[in-house]
Parts: C-alpha cells; sequence; structure tokens
C-alpha cells in the first residue's frame, strides 16, 4: 500500500486516508510556534512526554491516557497545537479529517476506521489526530435516518469500539479537534475514551501579546508600533485574526510603497477587518451627512458619561462596508458582567437614535443595527439572565443543547410577561439617554461639528470637550497591577466583553465593540453582540 494508505481501484475505498507523517517528516511545527494557550500547552505536552516516557507514569500504577479533545473557538490553534505534537513527539502522526470517514458507499466508514486502527497499532507506539471530529462524532439518535441504515452511526459506534472496546489498543493516543463539543455523543465524551477535554480559549490580553509577536517575526517593523496597544484594541480577536491583523498591515504598507509597516497600517488594517473596507464613494447628502455626525456623537457622548460603557478610541462618520459611520470602543476585559455595566451598554447603543429624535426632531433607519442588539441583550436579561424585577432569577436557556423544540418552557401568559419587560427596560434606558443627552446638549452639538468638518474624532477631541472621564478603565488597572507583580500570575484573565460570549461557535464576539449605525436598515457586517450565555465548563 502506499504512502495514504491503500491502493487505487474501487477495493480501496474501504482504507483509510489518513497522512502519515513520519519522525523526518515535513512537519516543522514545535511548541515554540505555539504562542500563548499556557495552560492547553502543559497537558498537550504532557501527552507528548507520555509517548516518550511512559516508564515514569506506568511504575506508579497510573494508566497513559488513550484520548484527548481539543476544543474551542475557531481560529484558536486546536489543529496548530496538534501540528506541534507532532512535530515534538518523534513518533508517526496519523492526520485525517472527521469527514474522510464518510462515503457514498454504506459502510466504507466503519471500515475505514478499521483500517486506520490496523495501521496505528503496527506502528504504535502513534498519535492519531481527527480535526472537526463533529462530522463523525455528533450524537446518535437526534434525528433517525427514517430507519434507514445511517452510515455516520455505524461509523460512530466503530469508532468508539476501536477506542476503548474489547480489544483496546495500547501506545495509540487519539487526539481530536472541535469546534462543537456540545452536540458530541455522550459515549465519545466519557473516560477511556476522550480521557481529556482541553479547552482553547479565544486569547486574552497577555496571549494576544505573545501571539503578536510570533506573527510579527516576519514583518518588518519600525519603532513606532505599540504591541501591547495593538494587543487591548483587539479584543476577542483569535489567532487567526491576528495573524490575518498582521498580513493585511504587511500588504497596506507595501500598497503605499513603505520600506517597513508602521503603526498606522496595523491600525488601518484592524479597522479594515473589523468594519470592512471604506467606501468614500457611497453618495451621502450634506443633510445625511449631518444626520450621521449626530447619530455618531450621540453614541460618544453617552458612552463617555456612563461609567461602564467602554472608553471610546474613535469615531468615524466615513463609510464604511454596509455601515455609514462607525464608533470604536475598548472594551473592558470583564469575567463576570453586572447588570449595570449591561443597561449602560444599551443606553449607550441608544444614544445615536435618541439623539437624533432630539436634535433633529425625526428618526432614521440608521439606528437598525442598534436598535437589534439592544432588542437581543434586552431579551437575554430577562429571559437568560433573570435580570428583570418582574421575572426574577428564571433563565429559559438550554445550555444542552437539545432545545425544547416546538413547544416553549413557559405559559403564554409568561411569554406577555417577557414581552412587556423587555419593553420596559428599553424605554426606561431610551429616557435615560435622551436626559443625559439634554443635559450635554451644548458639548453634543460641539462634537457633531467637529466630525462634520473632520470626519473623523480620537479620545483626546472628546477629552478637549467633556473633560477626562471620572473612572480608571479596569484593563488599565488590571494592567498596572501585572506590570507590578510581574512573575506571579494570581489569576488568568479571559477576554470577555462586556457580555459573555456566544454559545454558537460560528458567532465570533462582538469583535470591537464597535457601534455602526447601519444604512436603510441593513445589518452591517458586524457580529451582533452574543446574548447567550457561556456554556458551563464540564
Amino acid at each position: 500500500s502506499n504512502k495514504d494508505g491503500g491502493g487505487g481501484g474501487v477495493f480501496s475505498v474501504g482504507k483509510s486516508k489518513a497522512k502519515i507523517f513520519d519522525k523526518d517528516g515535513p512537519i516543522q511545527v514545535t511548541f515554540k510556534d505555539v504562542a500563548g494557550l499556557s495552560e492547553a500547552k502543559t497537558e498537550i505536552e504532557e501527552i507528548v512526554e507520555f509517548l516518550k516516557n511512559p516508564q515514569r507514569y506506568t511504575d506508579l500504577g497510573g494508566k497513559i491516557p488513550k484520548g484527548a479533545l481539543l476544543v474551542g473557538p475557531p481560529g484558536t490553534g486546536k489543529t496548530l497545537l496538534a501540528k506541534a505534537v507532532a512535530g515534538e513527539a518523534n513518533v508517526p502522526f496519523f492526520s485525517m479529517s472527521g469527514s474522510d470517514f464518510v462515503e457514498m458507499f454504506v459502510g466504507v466508514g466503519a471500515s475505514r476506521v478499521r483500517d486506520l486502527f490496523r495501521q496505528a497499532k503496527e506502528k504504535a507506539p502513534c498519535i492519531v489526530f481527527i480535526d472537526e471530529i463533529d462530522a463523525v462524532g455528533r450524537a446518535r439518535g437526534r434525528n433517525p435516518n427514517m430507519g434507514a441504515n445511517d452510515e455516520r452511526e455505524n461509523t460512530l459506534n466503530q469508532l468508539l469500539t476501536e477506542m476503548d472496546g474489547f480489544g483496546s489498543n495500547s501506545g495509540v493516543i487519539i487526539l481530536a479537534a472541535t469546534n462543537r463539543a456540545d452536540i458530541l455523543d455522550k459515549a465519545l465524551m466519557r473516560a477511556g475514551r476522550f480521557d481529556r477535554q482541553i479547552y482553547v480559549d479565544l486569547p486574552d490580553l497577555n496571549d494576544r501579546v505573545a501571539i503578536f509577536n510570533v506573527h510579527l517575526r516576519k514583518i518588518k517593523t519600525d519603532d513606532s508600533l505599540d504591541v501591547e496597544l495593538l494587543a487591548r484594541q483587539t479584543p476577542g480577536f483569535s489567532g487567526a485574526d491576528i495573524a490575518n491583523v498582521c498580513n493585511e498591515a504587511a500588504l497596506i504598507a507595501a500598497r503605499h510603497n513603505k520600506h517597513c509597516v508602521q503603526k498606522q497600517d496595523f491600525n488601518d488594517a484592524v479597522d479594515r477587518i473589523i468594519g470592512g473596507l471604506e467606501k468614500r464613494s457611497k453618495i451621502t447628502t450634506d443633510e445625511e451627512k449631518h444626520a450621521i455626525a449626530i447619530h455618531e456623537a450621540g453614541h460618544a457622548t453617552i458612552s463617555w458619561h456612563l461609567r461602564y460603557a467602554s472608553p471610546l478610541i474613535k469615531v468615524t462618520i466615513v463609510p464604511r462596508g454596509k455601515a455609514l459611520g462607525a464608533a470604536w470602543y475598548l472594551p473592558e476585559e470583564r469575567q463576570i458582567t453586572p447588570s449595570e455595566a449591561l443597561l449602560d451598554e444599551m443606553c449607550s447603543t441608544l444614544g445615536g437614535r435618541a439623539a437624533e429624535e432630539l436634535f433633529l426632531g425625526r428618526i432614521s433607519t440608521g439606528a437598525a443595527n442598534d436598535l437589534e442588539r439592544v432588542t437581543k441583550l434586552a431579551y437575554a436579561m430577562v429571559a437568560y439572565y433573570g435580570m428583570s424585577d418582574k421575572l426574577p432569577n428564571l433563565c429559559y436557556y438550554d445550555s444542552s443543547g437539545q432545545d425544547y423544540g416546538f413547544s416553549k418552557p413557559y405559559s403564554e401568559e409568561r411569554a406577555k410577561n417577557i414581552d412587556a419587560e423587555v419593553s420596559r427596560i428599553i424605554n426606561e434606558q431610551y429616557e435615560r439617554a435622551k436626559e443625559i443627552l439634554r443635559q450635554h446638549a451644548s458639548g453634543h452639538a460641539e462634537l457633531a461639528n467637529v466630525l462634520i468638518t473632520r470626519e473623523v474624532i480620537y479620545t483626546e477631541d472628546v477629552e478637549h470637550i467633556f473633560g477626562k472621564r471620572p473612572w480608571v478603565s479596569r484593563t488599565d488597572e488590571i494592567f498596572a497591577s501585572r506590570q507590578i507583580a510581574e512573575g506571579d500570575k494570581a489569576e488568568p484573565e479571559d477576554v470577555k466583553h462586556d457580555e459573555p460570549a456566544a454559545v454558537e461557535p460560528d458567532k465570533q464576539p462582538d469583535a470591537d465593540n464597535a457601534d455602526q449605525a447601519s444604512d436603510s436598515g441593513e445589518n452591517d457586517n458586524k457580529p451582533l453582540p452574543p446574548t447567550m450565555p457561556p456554556v458551563p465548563k464540564k
């Protein structure tokens, strides 16, 4: 058989498609190339240690784990970790994707699993890596195939048997990666099959600095670059996003015929990735421009005067992507969010529409995206976080992922109450927004005028009009105390936004809390603020 398993012809269809990387193979990734992820890296390094030096563990009566499952959002480096294991372990490494088992012929998946493990046993000790395992590992019986022979279930059953069945295989360690751990079959997740779940989270502040440094190795930069500030401006970015930022910045610098990549290029790259391309060609009349400036100044004014709203970096009325204007904020690094923070967030999001009504006397479709975010946030507060007065301490969110199907878990009466509470919360914040704008009307007008003439304003300009903010950013406090106590990490700060991250793995957390007024009610391409509570870690 050839290196990729199986010869040609129709009879090789049941052979495994795993690529085998031997000791002197092409993979040159080592743990040095993996920045951040300190906890995940420690656990993965231990797996390599099992293979290199099993005696140390078995002498004490321990068993070597059968498998580890890497779980985390897309782009956080799960496959990269597996590559590093292959590079470090010095044992044969089989790599394949979950969908490689699935074929149009019945029974092929199971046959390929058998073949894969047969090859692996011959080469033991070795590592088998299955990427995107949810393709075959989805929970059984959730959507029965109308009594037919479900190919995927057969494949999964064979996988379960091979991983920890009667004929157990010593020395074969299974690594698998997925971003949908919630839909995997319970039998696959039990100890003895995947003994460990390794969480690969979105990088926190310090991790982002480290990841930037890895990707900046190959890029010619000058002294103007402040990596720490860059890391702070990219909360919720995954490792893949950061790689993308560095690459975009290099392309932007090359486009302007520069000899090295400067700070401005990185800022432009972040803006471009978050908000889309600048569209200066989009035709806006002076009247529209005035309305957009009033709207954006409304957001800026209110977020400046609310304690929990994120500090503002810049506001622009240059169209970007589908958005007509945008504001960039530096979200706080937060683990849990008090209800005041959610209300402040809501109030400043409504600031655009409130400013239009107060100072223009009419409202427009420009606030469509704001309203969508506010409605989702208010609904989350009532139905998920139990934060409303009438319905305290109730959560209608099902973290097991087996939603309530067609029936709502509450009565019609309760549904009316939820709707009423959502409306009440939003109306209260809208009135509060108008009240703040009335108090600071002159400052707001000044901001709007600067926006119209300059098209963009920064933190300094807002400080110049309203004075310094009385509150210090939590992130700054954390950073300051970290600098003092460098070396002993008391508690690792995860990057969480003012709202916990979304459960759906395909949704990125609100990448920058950039607040964007979208045109004619269309959504801009910015993700909405997450509304789901985080999945509890098992």
